[in-house]
């Protein structure tokens, strides 16, 4: 039988499509199933979920063809992908998956002829700490080296199925190296919710708006102004009211765990070590804003994560945190549901990330109008970051002049950071606004530093003499990412990953963003080469200009933030690459037709021509 042939699809499929019901919102959640179930999506599979849900074949085809996680074509019983992130690539992970290949007779980017393991590349796994890492079947595999994959290998080979393969691979360690206000303390579930219920809805939304809180997910909006335009938002796009049956407005919140962006990691360890505060802020911000029900958006390489994420639900569910009649009272019902990402960048961006819990591909929206007023299914939606709802708990429970007592006047409270890179103690680190990337790098071990990327690629690329600058909205606005690269780095390679990183996960809804982003890796490619010239410089930059002043959304806008950095504080890691000052192909003809002149012996003649 071949692979691709399931005549008991229908049969195989039932439970899956019992869990998820008829609602095409799904979709995602579904594919995401049968990609566990059967390793890929074959037609049938295609076919079945599109009667099932009501919607064309091609629906279920755009999506399982936009997110990387997903295949339509066989990818084996074990699909290993191995991080691509600059930081994977510094601790020798090419090497190694190499290795990898070499052990189970499969060239990358393949699958093996026995259909058994594929091996690949993916983006940055959010296990920079702990690289090189890699994931099998969707499940982290972290600090890599020759004898673990040798184990890992092997296992393959005896098809020992991944659940049962021996737990030390699937280690991931918190590494939280300094913690303040946010992580310093204990946590009593709870505690938050009854401050704000014996404060008042009002009452904790001015605390909130004391506390100048901003979104920690990097563009820093404010967000006590963001939960009153959703509060404040109840028309639909034909002026009805947009009610439930009980006459309430519908509104929603959603936090956004898919943080894509290499070099972060900070919401991983949020989520695993301090999930409580963060379901407690994301009930808090229901309260305010009046929604009953909400999504936790968790980025697919955080599968492993679900159930214990479940578990913290349920227990809060018990412990009438959650669900109708929170603490007992009557008018407060509010529940969080889980959905998992497959593996898409853009997702992060909040219109992208609620068309994807729809169920279709993560194309951001055109703005306005925007999610506070037109969110997910159309309604008033609040989608904050996974520390901001972490923020919001701690200032439920103390108040917002004890939050904004910290940091600086513009930026308030705490950030975490993730650092990795070139230092010796990497891991999570919890820092008041307004700190110095000098004090930093002391911190963590980082003293030979010579550039710091600070909000992973898309972000600000800091060279040596601008460590006195600040981790501060006013300053250094991050995310969270701060990759560190010593003087012995050469930066044009950090620069060229990062225009693959952007290649690769560019959506393709726009056209300077899709073609952009393809030329910039391309030229990039051909200085890495050894055949750029000055002009191929001069090109960048106006690519850069380009994508910056004409794409649909922040990713292609800040598509061109490495190179463009890098050209201006790094010159030299370019111009030593450059191989003549006048314009040369990136294609050498002649070049490629050299070994057929020489098994032809016709060299004179094409000399000739």
């Amino acid at each position: 039988m071949e692979p691709c042939e399931f005549p008991d699809i229908e049969r195989r499929l039932a439970p899956v499509l019992e869990k998820h019901g008829r609602d095409a919102s799904g979709l995602l959640q579904i594919l995401r199933d049968v990609q566990d179930l059967l390793h890929f999506i074959p037609p049938e599979a295609v076919t079945c979920i599109a009667g099932r849900l009501g919607i064309p074949r091609t629906s279920v085809e755009g999506v399982a063809g936009f997110y990387a996680f997903l295949s339509l074509e066989p990818v084996g019983e074990y699909r290993v992908l191995f991080s691509d992130n600059i930081t994977d690539n510094m601790l020798g992970n090419r090497e190694l998956m190499q290795y990898f290949c070499n052990k189970l007779w499969v060239e990358p980017g393949k699958v093996s002829e026995d259909n058994l393991v594929s091996v690949d590349t993916t983006s940055c796994t959010g296990m920079c700490d702990q690289g090189p890492a890699a994931l099998v079947n969707g499940w982290p595999l972290t600090s890599l080296d020759h004898n673990r994959l040798d184990l890992i290998a092997e296992l393959i080979r005896i098809r020992k199925p991944v659940a049962e393969w021996p737990p030390m691979l699937f280690e991931v360690a918190d590494n939280v190296r300094r913690k303040d206000a946010l992580l310093g303390e204990a946590f009593e579930p709870g505690s938050a919710l009854r401050a704000t219920l014996a404060r008042g809805i009002r009452e904790t939304l001015a605390e909130v708006d004391k506390a100048n809180l901003r979104g920690r997910g990097g563009a820093g909006f404010k967000t006590a102004s963001k939960w009153t335009f959703c509060h404040a938002a109840i028309a639909g796009e034909d002026g009805s009211a947009l009610c439930d049956i009980g006459g309430s407005p519908v509104r929603f919140i959603v936090c956004n765990a898919d943080e894509g962006e290499p070099g972060t990691f900070k919401d991983r360890v949020l989520l695993t070590r301090y999930a409580d505060l963060v379901f407690e802020g994301m009930t808090i911000g229901a309260r305010v804003v009046g929604a009953s029900k909400g999504f936790l958006y968790l980025r697919g390489e955080y599968r492993y994560l679900l159930q214990p994420l479940e578990a913290v639900l349920q227990r809060r569910r018990d412990a009438g945190l959650l669900g109708d009649g929170i603490l007992d009272q009557a008018d407060f019902s509010f529940d969080i549901e889980i959905h998992l990402g497959a593996g898409a960048y853009i997702c992060g961006e909040e219109s992208a990330l609620i068309e994807s819990l729809e169920g279709r591909r993560g194309r951001p929206r055109n703005r306005p109008p925007f999610p506070v007023t037109h969110g997910y299914r159309g309604r008033p939606t609040v989608v904050d970051n996974v520390e901001t709802f972490a923020a919001a708990a701690k200032i439920g429970l103390h108040g917002g002049a004890w939050f904004a007592a910290q940091g600086t006047s513009q930026s308030t409270g705490t950030k975490l950071l993730s650092i990795s890179g070139d230092v010796s103690r990497p891991g999570i680190y919890e820092y008041p606004f307004g700190v110095t990337v000098e004090q930093i790098l002391r911190d963590c071990g980082g003293e030979d530093a010579h550039a710091v990327q600070v909000s992973g690629p898309s972000g600000t690329l800091v060279s040596w003499q601008e460590f006195g600058r600040r981790i501060a909205f006013e300053d250094l606005s991050t995310a969270g990412a701060f990759m560190v690269f010593h003087r012995q780095r050469e930066m044009f390679a950090a620069a060229h990953n990062f225009t693959h990183f952007f290649a690769h996960e560019s959506c393709g809804f726009c056209t300077p963003c899709r073609v952009g982003t393809q030329l910039q890796k391309k030229i990039m490619d051909k200085i890495a080469g050894g055949h750029g010239t000055a002009s191929d410089l001069e090109e960048l930059k106006n690519l850069g200009h380009v994508l910056k002043t004409m794409s649909h959304c922040g990713l292609g806008g800040s598509a061109a933030n490495p190179v463009l950095d890098t050209l201006k504080k790094f010159p030299g890691t370019f111009e030593r690459k450059l191989k003549a000052l006048a314009f040369e192909p990136a294609f050498d003809l002649d070049g490629a037709l050299e070994t057929a002149r020489e098994i032809t012996g016709r060299d004179d003649e094409w000399a000739h021509l």
